[in-house]
């Protein structure tokens, strides 16, 4: 395995060593790879297999001793199981994104208990809690895992998260000691490590991403506002045209953050944010992604149990494997997890 300085002193595997993903020629392209990840073809499909998961799954409320309520999903496996997977997902996606059910369905079949957390005002908890998420909210979420984590006691814990959800299981890695978690693997595919370069990519980008995730916030915030009028009074929000413009609105009037450079600051994992991780960790990216750009990943430095796999294709999440779009992803993660039960 080969290093990478500006990597050091984790492990920097730079696709190939252990990990091989070949997708066919039409697939290659890291547009492709990430739009198609994410059409409602594929949702239906994956929806249509993870049917008996979901038959299986029942909801829980998480309350934290701080007061926040979090919405997430259980499915049991059968005696004796593998261990408990808690399945972050990504900024605006949530428990039920297809993702989350391909993976969750994959990792079910082979033995693992599952939990599908949702964060606060995604999938439909923006009635849960009167404040509005941020993605600097990592206490509740550290608390929320633990919750999960006492209430099925004996079980290996691991933790997988994709993109956004990538970002926050590294950070909750980083708290968990000092939060009470007892980890056995985290998993982190495609996590934001700068947002400054994550918000200029979908900026500067293909418009189809901007359009996306403006739409889906837009979506929420209204969403957010009609559960607290008395709180809340948005206005109309296509006022704000771009993505740095909305968060600018939303980071001024709405959190406790002086502005946006450091809000974007606060969750950010580049520099020495990982160098005391003491939870063995993977991360897992593609060096075509359009979403978080990997030349981020020089300026992360990790402690000896980062491992850093990037994979020259793949996309933002994506890691199509055939024109099934099946994701490559499933099958390393439940391999990854498998050696560390």
């Amino acid at each position: 395995m080969s290093s990478n300085p500006d990597a050091t002193p984790g492990r920097f595997e730079p696709g190939g060593t252990r990990s091989h993903f070949d997708p066919p020629a039409v697939l290659a392209n890291a547009h492709a790879q990430s739009i198609l990840a994410s059409l409602p073809l594929r949702k239906r499909v994956v929806r249509r297999r993870a049917c008996a998961l979901r038959a299986l799954s029942t909801p829980q409320i998480l309350t934290s001793p701080a007061g926040v309520r979090l919405l997430g999903y259980h499915t049991p496996a059968p005696e004796p199981a593998q261990g408990l997977v808690v399945l972050l997902h990504g900024w605006e996606g949530s428990a039920d994104s297809h993702y989350l059910l391909s993976v969750a369905d994959t990792l079910h079949r082979a033995g693992f208990e599952i939990f599908r957390l949702n964060f606060r005002d995604h999938g439909d908890t923006h009635a849960l809690n009167e404040d509005l998420f941020h993605s600097c909210r990592i206490d509740e979420v550290v608390d929320a895992i633990r919750l999960i984590q006492d209430r099925y006691l004996g079980r290996p814990t691991f933790l997988v998260g994709y993109s956004l959800g990538g970002n926050f299981a590294l950070r909750t890695a980083l708290r968990a000691q000092g939060g009470g978690l007892v980890l056995a693997k985290v998993v982190a595919i495609c996590p934001v490590l700068d947002p400054h370069s994550t918000m200029e990519a979908l900026e500067d980008g293909l418009w189809i991403y901007r359009h996306y995730f403006l739409r889906k916030w837009r979506r929420s915030l209204l969403a957010k506002e009609a559960c607290f009028p008395h709180r809340y009074e948005l206005g109309d929000l296509r006022r704000f045209p771009t993505l740095t413009d909305t968060t600018e609105y939303f980071v001024e009037n709405h959190t406790e953050f002086p502005d946006l450079h450091t809000y974007l600051s606060g969750y950010a994992i580049v520099g020495p944010v990982l160098e005391n991780l003491s939870i063995p960790t993977r991360l897992i990216a593609a060096g075509d992604d359009p979403i978080v750009p990997s030349d981020d990943l020089a300026r992360v430095r990790g402690s000896e149990y980062l491992e850093i796999t990037v994979l020259p294709r793949g996309g933002h999440c994506g890691f199509l494997s055939n024109y099934r779009l099946r994701s490559w992803l499933d099958q390393e993660i439940l391999q990854e997890l498998i050696s560390a039960a």
